[in-house]
């Protein structure tokens, strides 16, 4: 089975592979078709918030929910990127937040 795969940050990506993950590090234009490799060839796809930002929420949410891989997005080294408030997310759209 192959590992899985980190895509972000050259950092960060270095104590991944460390871990044994593969990673991709993506030119700026490139990063939809690093996730679209990764999701094609792993079985777990690792992104960083930063990147993900820059691929779009509509694409990533995409392959979220694809669930095969399961993508999971994850904080970026810098902190610059927010991660998405699923809960709040989710609570506004039940009805829940007043």
């Amino acid at each position: 089975m192959p590992p899985p795969v980190y895509i972000g940050d050259e950092v960060t990506a270095a104590g991944f592979r460390l871990a044994g993950l593969d990673t991709l590090v993506p030119a700026p234009g490139a990063e939809l078709d690093a996730l679209n490799d990764a999701c094609a060839r792993a079985p777990l796809v690792l992104v960083c918030a930063a990147v993900a930002c820059r691929i779009g929420e509509p694409a990533v949410r995409r392959r979220i929910v694809d669930c095969a891989p399961p993508v999971a997005i994850i904080p970026d080294l810098a902190g610059v990127a927010p991660l998405p408030d699923i809960a709040t997310r989710l609570r506004r759209q039940l009805g829940l937040d007043g």
